[in-house]
């Protein structure tokens, strides 16, 4: 069964067998969050900013929206490269160097001189989106034999909304006084002055020598030393195949949602509602507050009553909420109240899933497989972007749009998440002897 899979261990580990103290677990968490807090900033920063930078290169409202479906193609081959990065260099160098790569994108972007100079700058942008994965198979294993670890696991991945609220409550203080270009700039310094300390970050054990046994019949072979070949047959054995599918599918098509409704957040506020931008900011930001609690309810629920189940339930409301948005009034209180709590139950779940990602792939597929998941996310935001594009180009308004390329998929990605392991049999699994 897939719970026997998902539970293996490759044998005795001299690092899971120290566990690490208080203190370094509250500084990995600690640094891990900023660092996720800021590449939410900046990959966020660009759909925050497409209005004004739509009306700077003259770009039409159908015309920025494919702009950005061409940056989300170029943004998924970015992000496949680190998964294999995380198995083969470790998960503090890969945390490292993504920080850094994140860093230079968001200061290039600023210098971006025309349509074709951005596009290609932004595809990199990858590599903040791909911090993600590093945090969740960095702290699943530091976190490992820790209490209520999805509720401290959610502190770190509530850097999303704190990432996006950072973003959008900068972006209305000194967009008037420094521009767009300047914004992205600040973005990529903050990120700089992380590194020094993820630098003292120790490593997890996935760095300690692997038992002779061989894993999953793979093989003794190393992970950090198997083809790709190798972990892709390792991750659709017959005994993972539904449940990397199930994985899959949940990240490619809730990030058709993703995209449409949270990171193009403003331009649907500002075409479908008809709220300035000015005002969509604010709503942006109080929005994420709420976002916030959502992410630490999530990761308490997800301890509680299973993380599969706590996503699947959040991810229906959520849907049904966007519709809701979308139809009703377009009164600002209306706006902020449904957008509040459509945050809420579609990014919150993000705090119970990323922790579930590194719970229930095996050790040795741990990183690959988490990322061959999170890699789609991309795929999912280049088709919701490339159908709100092609639903605004055919004259479809902006609030049918958003439902027929978000809403739908939102749904669709809580029934595949159904078909995922479910977490709270693994948790009660007794570990198998060497």
């Amino acid at each position: 069964m897939i719970e026997d899979v998902a539970s293996q261990k490759s044998g005795p580990d001299p690092a899971a067998q120290q566990p690490a103290t208080n203190q370094t677990i509250a500084y990995v968490c600690l640094i891990c969050g900023l660092a996720w807090v800021m590449s939410v900033y900046d990959f966020t920063l660009f759909g925050t900013l497409l209005p004004v930078m739509a009306d700077d290169f003259g770009w039409s409202a159908a015309q920025a929206t494919t702009i950005n479906t061409i940056c989300q193609v170029g943004i998924f081959f970015v992000s496949l490269v680190p998964g294999f990065m995380i198995d083969r260099l470790g998960r503090k160098k890969s945390l490292v160097i993504l920080m850094l790569g994140g860093a230079v994108v968001a200061g290039m972007t600023g210098l971006a001189m025309g349509t074709l100079s951005l596009l290609f700058i932004r595809s990199l942008s990858g590599l903040s989106l791909a911090e993600e994965v590093v945090n969740a198979v960095y702290l699943s294993e530091m976190l490992e034999k820790v209490k209520r670890r999805g509720l401290i696991y959610s502190l770190v991945q509530s850097g999303w909304p704190i990432g996006a609220l950072l973003g959008a409550g900068v972006c209305a203080i000194t967009l008037p006084m420094v521009g767009w270009r300047w914004s992205f700039a600040i973005a990529g310094a903050g990120t700089l002055l992380i590194i020094p300390f993820a630098l003292r970050l120790p490593e997890s054990r996935s760095k300690a020598p692997l038992a002779t046994a061989p894993p999953l019949d793979t093989g003794a072979v190393r992970p950090d030393r198997r083809p790709l070949s190798e972990e892709l047959r390792v991750l659709f054995a017959p005994r993972l195949r539904r449940h990397t599918l199930a994985m899959c599918g949940a990240w490619l098509f809730n990030w058709f949602g993703n995209q449409v409704l949270t990171v193009l957040g403003t331009t649907v506020l500002v075409e479908a509602k008809g709220i300035p931008l000015e005002r969509s900011l604010i709503i942006l930001v109080v929005s994420n507050v709420v976002a916030f609690f959502g992410y630490l309810i999530h990761g308490w629920l997800g301890d509680r009553v299973g993380r599969r189940n706590t996503i699947v339930r959040s991810w229906v409301v959520a849907a049904v909420l966007s519709v809701v948005l979308l139809l009703g009034p377009n009164e600002e209180i209306f706006v902020f109240v449904a957008y509040s709590l459509f945050l809420f139950f579609q990014l919150g779940p993000y705090a119970a899933l990323l922790f579930y990602m590194g719970e229930s792939f095996p050790q040795e597929a741990r990183g690959s497989g988490a990322n061959l998941a999170h890699a789609l996310a991309p795929v999912g935001s280049i088709f919701g972007s490339g159908i709100l594009a092609g639903m605004l180009a055919l004259g479809v308004t902006m609030s049918w749009s958003a439902i027929i390329a978000g809403s739908i998929f939102i749904a669709i990605s809580a029934a595949c998440m159904h078909f995922g392991v479910d977490d709270r049999t693994l948790r009660h699994s007794p570990a198998p002897t060497a």
